[in-house]
Parts: C-alpha cells; sequence; structure tokens
C-alpha cells in the first residue's frame, strides 16, 4: 500500500468483519512521531490467532491463503524505525471489555515513512460501508484537532436518517475537511 490511510481502513475493516459495534481511529502526531492506535469491541482474537495474526500466510479467509494487511503496517512502521502492537481479549474472556487494539508508531521525518494519505476519504469510506457501526476519529496534532464521533451525529439526525445516505455522507466529508483546513491556517 502506497499511504498508511489505506493501511488504516483495511485493518478498521477486519473490526467490522469482527462484529465492533464501535471502531475508534485515532492519530496523534508529537514532532516527528505518528501514534496510530484503531480500537474495537468485536469479538477478539484467540491468543493461538493473535500469535499468527502477523503471519503473512496466515489468514482467517478462506477466498486466499494469505493475509497482508498486518504485515505491511508493521513492515510500514518498523522501516520508519517504528512499531506496531496488538492486544485482543476474545469475547469469551471478558463480555464486557472485548475486542482489539493496533498500536502503530511511524517516524514521520524517515526516509521510509509512507505519506499519511487522505483520511477523510478513508474515514467516509468506513461509514458509508458500514453505517449502523459507530466511528470515532481524531487526528491531534500540535495545531489542534480533527474530530467526528457518528454517536453525535446520530442523535442530532434522529433514528430515520442513516447516515450513509447521500446528504449526511456530503456533510461529514465537509465537516472533516473544514476541520483540516482549519489545521492548516
Amino acid at each position: 500500500m502506497k499511504e498508511i490511510s489505506l493501511n488504516i481502513l483495511d485493518i478498521a475493516e477486519n473490526s467490522v468483519k469482527a462484529g465492533a459495534t464501535l471502531i475508534e481511529i485515532s492519530l496523534t502526531q508529537t514532532g516527528t512521531i505518528l501514534q496510530i492506535v484503531i480500537k474495537d469491541n468485536g469479538c477478539g482474537m484467540s491468543p493461538e490467532t493473535l500469535k499468527q495474526v502477523e503471519n503473512p500466510f496466515y489468514t482467517t479467509r478462506t477466498t486466499r491463503s494469505v493475509g497482508l494487511g498486518i504485515p505491511f503496517y508493521k513492515l510500514a512502521a518498523e522501516q520508519t524505525g517504528g512499531s506496531v502492537t496488538i492486544e485482543s481479549v476474545q469475547e469469551s474472556e471478558s463480555s464486557a471489555q472485548h475486542g482489539t487494539t493496533v498500536t502503530a508508531v511511524f517516524h514521520t521525518d524517515h526516509i521510509d515513512f509512507m505519506p499519511l494519505g487522505d483520511m477523510v476519504s478513508t474515514v467516509c469510506t468506513l461509514i458509508h460501508g458500514s453505517p449502523d457501526i459507530d466511528f470515532f476519529y481524531r487526528h491531534q496534532t500540535e495545531q489542534g484537532s480533527v474530530e467526528l464521533d457518528t454517536r453525535a451525529v446520530r442523535q442530532v439526525l434522529g433514528e430515520d436518517l442513516p447516515l450513509d445516505c447521500f446528504e449526511v455522507m456530503e456533510w461529514i466529508r465537509g465537516y472533516l475537511e473544514e476541520q483540516y483546513q482549519a489545521l492548516k491556517n
């Protein structure tokens, strides 16, 4: 993948497949460090799966025999001198505190740092593709932050208007773009 935002999209899609009802995506930029945390309340992974998840020849998919999302993400972080850690608790272990957290650290001043990419499109794609799931997105920089919580959007819209309707998606895109523009000024 040529942009980190595509890796984030891939990992968040794994959270969707894991049955998450809330996916939190948090980016924190401090100096030359970018930390990305993707956290869900999905079914979680067994200890055996967690041990294998970084192996490109392991996948739970039946359509192909490789799973490259996490290995590529880890490689991208490690090439900058960063890291990826994955923590997961299965629902059978804890009915209240289950899910998976993927934390990546990138050194943005390293020559091998990939561009972050289009996070607005990534967030919009996730919401449009899974309108029944709640997403919390925050990108914190030294200049300020960009934030969207679909739970708050749902409170304003009520139950009759879905998140994936055209007007709502256009508003979400504009809302995020406006916040990113404010960071540049």
